[in-house]
């Protein structure tokens, strides 16, 4: 198996930044968890969905507040269930796909059975995507189905073997579709900023507050049509990633100001759109994003200002705020906010019998509901807040909303 240990390390030590570069290493881990997983004879699989759930339930545990692993960790649980259903339809390829009709006798006249709707539709999902070489080479023809002159023991033999060749199949699909995740992560920031000159116009004046790649990005490829436009940049205290947006940005070539964070309602009616990143974006349309958001999507609500999140698929979560699975945050350090120093009077645990008068409390991320929200684009294009929950669905089980191993205790 692959180091699980190492990779869990780094994640509890905070050694991984961005949900990026944690949803695209998580993958990587994975597809290694799935490729260096023995195939049984039988319930190949629910061996690969055990030994996944196994190692994500270790993930998630080492960071909680970091969604994009559960995110990523249901997304291969998910494509597990698909390709299992493809080559479960692509093994009845030979017989008859009959639809049920007035005579009851006429499944039995033709000498096949009649397969559901989903298994129709998995084969022909498994039609329209193309064998690799690999897969070509290693598996070989498909096996032939055993005459009825066979002997038992051949037979046996035979189903063995077919059973084999399906196991491989799962795994190289499986290893296959892992791969489109992994390249779907890396072109999200392309695929998303191609559908800026679509959303940002001529002289314009948008405002976004922390420092998100995605929206840095949205804004070049704007820039980069043409489009002339101004950006207010709010500064993120306490750590001020604003500042360094703001250089970024003007390296680039754009207009650039910087506002503080206890601006933003005094400057939002000169602004035309609000344009920011996301932490995750919830089942219900509800945003978690960088400490200060909900203030500046509240302002952008009282004067009608469209609120726009952009942010990758990796980022959807298929639970709700409400589900204990889900921290809504997690506190940084105070010396972001104090030097220790200057206020050492102010923590003098004898004086005050034990406690101190001043308190620090420093959060790291909001929540934005999702009725603040105008729209969502993501690399599949732009969503209602309203319809996240439906392109959720499409890439998430609804048994793997919960990532806990299966007990093997017997009833």
């Amino acid at each position: 198996m692959p180091d699980v240990s190492d990779f869990i390390l780094k994640l509890q030590r905070r050694r991984i930044e961005g949900s990026h570069a944690t949803a695209r290493q998580t993958a990587e881990l994975l597809r290694s968890v799935v490729s260096q997983t023995r195939m049984p004879y039988t319930n190949q699989a629910a061996s690969l969905l055990d030994a996944v759930r196994a190692v994500g339930e270790q993930l998630i545990a080492a960071n909680p507040v970091e969604l994009a692993v559960g995110n990523i960790v249901r997304r291969v649980l998910h494509i597990i269930r698909e390709e299992d259903l493809s080559s479960s339809a692509v093994s009845f390829e030979g017989l008859m796909i009959s639809e049920k009709s007035d005579d009851e006798d006429d499944a039995d006249q033709k000498g096949g059975p009649v397969l559901s709707a989903a298994a129709v539709a998995a084969a022909a999902r498994s039609t329209l995507r193309p064998r690799s070489l690999q897969t070509l080479l290693e598996d070989g023809p498909l096996p032939a189905a055993p005459s009825k002159s066979s002997s038992a023991g051949d037979s046996e033999g035979k189903s063995k073997s077919d059973k084999s060749a399906v196991g491989k199949r799962l795994k190289h699909s499986v290893i296959e579709a892992i791969n489109l995740l992994i390249e779907e992560i890396d072109d999200c920031y392309e695929d998303i900023s191609e559908q800026a000159v679509e959303h940002i116009h001529q002289n314009e004046v948008i405002l976004t507050l922390g420092r998100s790649k995605t929206v840095k990005e949205f804004l070049y490829a704007a820039k980069q049509k043409n489009r002339s436009f101004r950006v207010f940049v709010a500064e993120g205290a306490p750590r001020y990633q604003g500042h360094v947006l703001a250089k970024e940005l003007i390296q680039k070539g754009l207009e650039t100001t910087v506002i503080t964070d206890s601006a933003i309602f005094a400057m939002i009616s000169r602004v035309n759109m609000v344009i920011v990143g996301a932490h995750a974006i919830m089942a219900n349309g509800g945003v978690i994003a960088p400490v200060g958001m909900n203030m500046l999507a509240l302002a952008a609500q009282r004067h009608a200002v469209p609120f726009v999140v952009v942010a990758g698929s990796h980022k959807l979560c298929p639970l709700y705020p409400h589900n204990p699975e889900v921290l809504l945050n997690e506190l940084k350090s105070p010396s972001d906010l104090i030097d220790f120093g200057e206020f050492s009077d102010c923590m003098d645990f004898g004086a005050h019998g034990g406690a101190p008068l001043m308190h620090v409390v420093n959060p790291t991320f909001d929540y934005v509901p999702p009725n603040l929200v105008s729209l969502f684009i993501t690399d599949t294009g732009g969503h209602n807040a309203a319809h996240m929950y439906k392109l959720i669905a499409d890439y998430y089980s609804a048994d793997d909303l919960v990532i806990k191993r299966k007990s093997t205790s017997s009833n």
